[in-house]
C-alpha cells in the first residue's frame, strides 16, 4: 500500500478501537480522584494568566481581568466560553480570538507580541467571522478550512481553540463538536494509533501514525478524523460506568493533555 492507503487503513483501525480497557481504567480513575471536580464536564477547568501582560493587545474580554492587575488571575473554560459568547454577539470576532487565545496561553509570557502580529494580518477579523459562519452552517471541519494557514502565526494549535470556545458558546453545538487539537493531544493519539495498528497488523502504523499525528500543521481531514475519534472515544467513556458525563469530549481532550493516560504502558 502507498503512504495514504496505510493512513486510511490505520485511521480505519482507531475508529473501530477508540480506547483499550487500560485506558478506561485511567480515565475513571482520575475522574473519581484528581480529576473530580470535571465530573459534570470541563467547564470547571481553569489556567492561570497574568492580566498585565496583555496590557497592549486590543481589543480587550470585558469579563477578563483588568490589566492593571500585576498578579496572576485564573479563567475556566465556561468563563472563557461566556467570553467568546459576548464578543460575538457583538461582532466582536477579534475581542473573541482574544479570549481564546490567552486562555489557550495562560502565563507564557510570549504570546501577547504573537498575538498582536495576528490581530494585524489584513481582513483578520473577516477571516474570524467566516470561520463563524462555516461553523455555524457547514460544522467543525469546514470551519477549520477557513481557518487553515489563512492567518500567518495563528496555527491549529490555537485557532482549535477559538474554534472549541466558538462552538461551547454555541446554543446548537456542531456535530462531532469543535475541539482543542494540540502538539500534547496529537502525541497521546499517535502513540494510540502505533499500538492499534500494529495489533490489527499494519506494519506500517509507526509511519502513518508518524505522519498522520505529527506535532503541528494537520490537515482539515486529520481534524475530522481526530473529531470522530474523540466522539466515539467519549461515548465509551460515558457507558463504560466510570461516573463520565454524557456528550463530553473536551473532557476527553482535557484529560490527553493532563496525560492521564500513557497509551505506550
Amino acid at each position: 500500500m502507498g503512504r495514504q492507503e496505510d493512513a486510511d487503513a490505520l485511521d480505519a483501525e482507531l475508529l473501530k478501537r477508540p480506547l483499550p480497557a487500560t485506558a478506561v481504567r485511567a480515565m475513571g480513575a482520575w475522574l473519581a480522584g484528581g480529576g473530580a471536580r470535571y465530573a459534570t464536564g470541563a467547564g470547571a477547568h481553569a489556567v492561570e494568566y497574568v492580566p498585565a501582560r496583555w496590557s497592549g493587545v486590543e481589543p480587550w474580554p470585558g469579563p477578563f481581568a483588568e490589566r492593571s492587575h500585576a498578579g496572576a488571575a485564573t479563567v475556566t473554560r465556561a468563563q472563557a466560553a461566556a467570553a467568546v459568547r459576548e464578543a460575538v454577539e457583538r461582532s466582536r470576532w477579534c475581542e473573541a480570538l482574544v479570549a481564546s487565545y490567552v486562555w489557550g496561553q495562560g502565563r507564557t509570557g510570549y504570546g501577547p507580541h504573537r498575538l498582536q502580529e495576528i490581530l494585524a494580518e489584513p481582513g483578520a477579523a473577516d477571516v474570524l467571522a467566516a470561520s463563524g459562519s462555516a461553523l455555524r452552517e457547514e460544522g467543525a471541519v469546514a470551519a477549520y478550512r477557513v481557518l487553515y494557514k489563512r492567518l500567518r502565526g495563528l496555527g491549529p494549535a490555537f485557532f482549535t481553540k477559538f474554534l472549541y470556545f466558538l462552538d461551547l458558546a454555541r446554543d446548537d453545538p456542531a456535530a462531532p463538536r469543535a475541539l482543542v487539537l494540540d502538539q500534547r493531544v496529537a502525541r497521546v493519539v499517535r502513540a494510540h494509533a502505533t499500538r492499534v495498528g500494529l495489533e490489527s497488523g499494519l506494519a506500517a502504523a509507526p509511519d502513518a501514525a508518524a505522519w498522520t499525528w505529527s506535532d503541528g500543521g494537520w490537515t482539515p481531514h486529520r481534524y475530522g478524523v481526530y473529531l470522530r475519534w474523540a466522539e466515539a472515544a467519549a461515548g465509551q467513556l460515558a457507558s463504560a460506568g466510570i461516573g463520565w458525563p454524557e456528550a463530553s469530549p473536551d473532557l476527553l481532550e482535557l484529560a490527553l493533555f493532563d496525560a492521564v493516560w500513557d497509551p505506550a504502558a
